[in-house]
């Protein structure tokens, strides 16, 4: 079945229309200056503390004493508070700029609009700049919407204002500064003041995951046939086109042309040659539109050249390859700012917003979860991406390479519990998950790949199943595959089977799971505890089948294939940095991860922003609108993924409904361990409730699947004009 349009989508099942008082308090241009929240004087000895906001990394062991008075520290940011009043009227505005049914619909504001309508009084703003003067620090900027204020000072500046002291810290060899503590303010300023988003060094981590090197086969690709290792099927752009069906959305003339794509990132490129080396040799040069382009975006805050940032540079060159594969006639961007005590990305994120050269949309490829984020941090972000959807700017976000496990990277177990990333789990941005390619495991290779590469490298024949990616061995499709049983944990468990587990004890997966950590503090760090708090559940994320009652947002949104070669599968990228691109695509840099899945559909929300001529804010609604109709109450069999090239050609969306992306796990916290060394993340510690598996529907592995681009394209309903 085809979708061909859903004229009267609105932004939310069951949600109100605008009220006709904040409508009023809407339209009528600069809302009246709400009354001044701030105390007539300021008691700098009545304190409350910022819970919630202290790394787990700053502990007496990683101790390596007080910094000095003088360390300069630049660029730090206090998160403001909305008055009520207004905090309530912004909520409305955004429902209203995604209704169909309101006046309001995609009349997107500009970035000083939010400030004149919605941001806090200007004489409390003063108050705040005035304090932080007082105390010695310098104002480096207010962004437009007067809710975040930069300002610097000294190690000794804060511990005085805040009250914590900054340390140094050595951490896995390397050397970072923080809090010790939570941070203080006076009580006569709670009313004005979130929270200061950050006081240390340490930053998100990059989304993806290098293609794994095995012991065994002489192909190093997984799975084995009689101990020899499989072949190796790797993604190319034209692999990309052919399996998720962007070659008819190319014939038709959408290809990102007019449009730009925004990659945040805390570093430059290697080398910008790279992008075109990418385009030359995979075909896609011949889309005359498309361009590459550094920026530091220029605007409220200071935003310094970061130059090349060894830990996240790749990062940054595969995220504007595959975004350019998937709209190849787009501008691509990489904007970058250095990172000090707050993350560069944010930075340039911020101030990108406060421009009026808006993009179509914005892919953010890291990641780091609630619990260590911290509550100011996670605000911050929730606020940032609510205005980017209120200037009508689609945000894309990792939702992690580390399964349901997001507090735990990389690791040989996961020891936390089950977490999300706070980069992604607000409600104001597409949560893009991971998925896998199901063919290896059901020995059908053959009949999904050619034996021969065509002259751009592609080989795939067709859509091809798909799992949920993970490495682990906690996977009961992996389980199956190397034991014959689909026994995971337990003494005679996967997990815990020495004649390969060691080969799979690791948390890299697709990550997925409920918001269970943005706000409050943990009472044991990196674990969901203590007065936690995820952010609620979207009134868009219901109507259909899967969706759990549960009262929080859920991750992912949407997934698209990330796998790092487990099941023989990786993406092929181009970076000079070490040589990764030279001479023939297979000696090239190999890799999986959400940090391919994010941009690539920030790609295709140019491609939707091309065909329907304007912008559309929080994708979310009508993906989720779309899936309500494909889905239903019941979900649609036709669309199932595991049909492969047999599913039906009108699907939208793929619904994955074979495997999990659960890990092993070691510990107490929801690791359900029987017996043996190592259990399994479980919901329940006690009884096996893997987090997590697919299920008819949206599941925490996939959320609602992954996409056909074309009828996506087809479905999208017609905008406003």
């Amino acid at each position: 079945m085809v979708f061909r349009s859903l004229p009267l989508l609105s932004a939310a099942v069951g949600a109100p229309l605008l009220s006709a008082a904040v409508a009023a308090f809407f339209l009528k241009g600069a809302a009246a200056e709400t009354s001044p929240q701030s105390a007539s004087a300021i008691d700098e000895s009545r304190l409350v503390t910022l819970a919630g906001n202290t790394r787990p990394e700053a502990v007496p062991a990683n101790d390596r004493g007080m910094l000095p008075d003088r360390t300069p520290l630049v660029h730090l940011q206090l998160l403001l508070r909305r008055p009520p009043a207004k905090e309530t009227a912004f909520d409305a505005a955004i429902e209203a700029l995604h209704d169909r049914n309101s006046p309001l619909f995609h009349k997107w504001l500009a970035a000083h609009e939010l400030g004149r309508r919605f941001g806090p009084a200007g004489q409390d703003v003063n108050t705040i700049e005035g304090w932080l003067t007082t105390h010695g620090f310098q104002i480096e900027g207010l962004l437009p919407s007067k809710m975040v204020i930069a300002f610097s000072g000294t190690a000794a500046d804060v511990r005085e204002m805040f009250h914590t002291p900054i340390h140094a810290l050595r951490v896995n060899g390397e050397s970072h500064f923080a809090n010790m503590r939570d941070p203080q303010i006076p009580a006569a300023l709670a009313r004005l003041v979130e929270g200061v988003v950050s006081l240390h060094d340490f930053t998100p981590h990059a989304s993806h995951t290098p293609k794994t090197g095995y012991t065994y086969g002489v192909h190093n690709c997984w799975p084995l046939t009689n101990g020899v290792a499989g072949a190796c099927y790797a993604l190319v752009p034209a692999d990309l086109a052919t399996i998720y069906n962007f070659n008819a959305a190319f014939s038709a003339g959408m290809t990102g042309a007019g449009q730009t794509v925004v990659a945040i990132e805390n570093t430059d490129v290697y080398n910008s040659d790279d992008w075109n080396t990418f385009r030359s040799t995979f075909g896609l040069s011949g889309y005359s539109t498309g361009s590459f382009a550094q920026i530091h975006p220029k605007g409220s805050l200071a935003c310094d050249d970061p130059g090349v940032v060894s830990s996240s540079e790749q990062d940054a060159i595969l995220d504007a390859e595959w975004a350019s594969a998937a709209a190849p006639g787009a501008t691509i961007v990489n904007a970058s700012c250095k990172s000090t005590t707050t993350f560069g990305g944010l930075i340039a994120l911020e101030n990108l917003l406060g421009g009026s050269n808006l993009p179509a949309s914005i892919s953010i490829s890291y990641a780091q979860c609630e619990a260590f984020n911290g509550a100011t941090a996670n605000a911050t972000y929730n606020e940032v991406y609510r205005e980017a959807v209120a200037e009508g700017v689609a945000v894309f976000v990792s939702a992690g390479d580390d399964a349901s496990a997001s507090c735990d990277v990389a690791r040989t177990a996961a020891t936390h519990g089950i977490g999300v990333s706070g980069m992604a789990s607000s409600a104001y941005d597409v949560a893009v998950g991971g998925t896998d390619f199901g063919d290896a495991y059901a020995n059908t290779l053959g009949s999904y790949w050619k034996s021969s590469n065509s002259s751009l490298y592609g080989s795939a024949k067709s859509y091809i199943p798909e799992i949920p990616w993970s490495d682990s061995c906690a996977s009961v499709l992996m389980a199956r595959w190397y034991s014959g049983s689909k026994l995971t944990y337990g003494r005679d468990g996967y997990c815990n089977n020495g004649a390969y587990h060691t080969n799979f004890l690791t948390t890299i997966g697709g990550s997925g799971g409920p918001s269970g950590c943005a706000k409050g503090a943990p009472r044991i760090y990196g674990v969901v505890s203590g007065s936690c708090k995820g952010w609620r559940k979207p009134p868009w994320q219901s109507g259909f089948v899967g969706i759990r009652d549960d009262g929080v947002r859920d991750l992912p949104d949407v997934s698209l294939f990330a796998g790092n070669g487990i099941w023989s599968h990786f993406y092929i990228f181009c970076d000079s940095d070490g040589a990764l691109c030279s001479g023939v695509p297979s000696n090239w840099g190999k890799a999986g991860g959400t940090s391919f899945s994010t941009p690539i559909l920030a790609g295709v929300q140019a491609l939707i922003n091309q065909k329907t001529g304007e912008r559309w804010g929080n994708p979310n609604v009508t993906y989720y609108a779309l899936a309500a109709v494909e889905y239903g109450a019941t979900g649609n069999a036709k669309c199932n993924a595991s049909k492969g090239r047999k599913v039906d050609s009108g699907c939208v969306f793929y619904d994955v409904t074979e495997g999990d992306n659960n890990v092993d796990c070691a510990g107490t916290y929801d690791c359900f361990l029987p017996s043996g060394t190592y259990g399994v993340l479980s919901s329940k510690d006690s009884k096996y409730k893997p987090a997590y598996r697919t299920t008819t529907g949206w599941d925490f592995p996939t959320g609602i699947g992954s996409i056909n681009v074309a009828n996506l394209l087809e479905a999208w309903p017609t905008g406003s004009r």
